[in-house]
């Protein structure tokens, strides 16, 4: 029975994922859950004891299995401007694979939400961008060891913004290479002002 417990739960976090990730935390709503997920409102409850519970297991894995892989590139002793494009070429790789236009990405659709959203997803969100900025940073000081703190830090805000911009494009645009040129125009734009810094 625990081996079928753990299953279910795990085709739970499974299933919530794909309809947070389409749709953001706001937008979904518990009969949303059920069906996305085929588990009863009172399953959900017993299990996860509610939707903020279920979105920080759903937010975990995704973290984990999504985030994490990609990063680690970025997050690397040593990692420059190379390792940013890499990055950016890896998940614009996963969204060709799985079908473009695709579903961005979790954390950018669920901020760009017009609903307010609760302190624990506010609170997951800004630690997500807080990590993934403070790699942009080490990456940009590592490309140009000279520049200020201050600098280093808008620079890895603008480069923070504009991949979550890209992955928002990429719900829209159906060609892999255009989302490619974006990224790269990004990145060349960047070396350009780290050059006159």
């Amino acid at each position: 029975m625990p081996r079928k417990a753990a299953h279910s739960q795990d085709h739970l976090i499974a299933s919530a994922l794909d309809q947070f990730w389409a749709h953001g935390f706001s937008a979904t709503s518990m009969d949303d859950l059920v069906r996305a997920t085929g588990v009863s409102r009172h399953g959900i409850y017993k299990a996860f004891a509610g939707k903020d519970a279920l979105f920080a297991a759903v937010f975990e894995r995704y973290d984990r299995e999504v985030v994490s892989p990609a990063f680690a590139v970025v997050e690397a002793p040593g990692a420059t401007l190379e390792a940013v494009a890499a990055y950016l070429d890896h998940q614009i790789s996963l969204a060709q694979a799985t079908g473009l236009p695709g579903p961005g990405c979790l954390v950018g659709n669920t901020q760009s939400e017009p609903a307010a959203q609760t302190e624990a997803v506010q609170q997951a969100i800004t630690a997500h961008r807080a990590r993934l900025q403070a790699g942009f940073e080490k990456a940009i000081r590592n490309e140009a060891p000279g520049l200020s703190t201050e600098e280093a830090e808008a620079l890895a805000l603008v480069l923070l913004t504009s991949a979550q911009g890209l992955w928002s494009a990429s719900r829209v645009i159906g060609d892999a290479d255009a989302l490619r040129t974006i990224a790269a125009t990004i990145l060349d734009l960047l070396r350009k002002r780290l050059a006159h810094g």
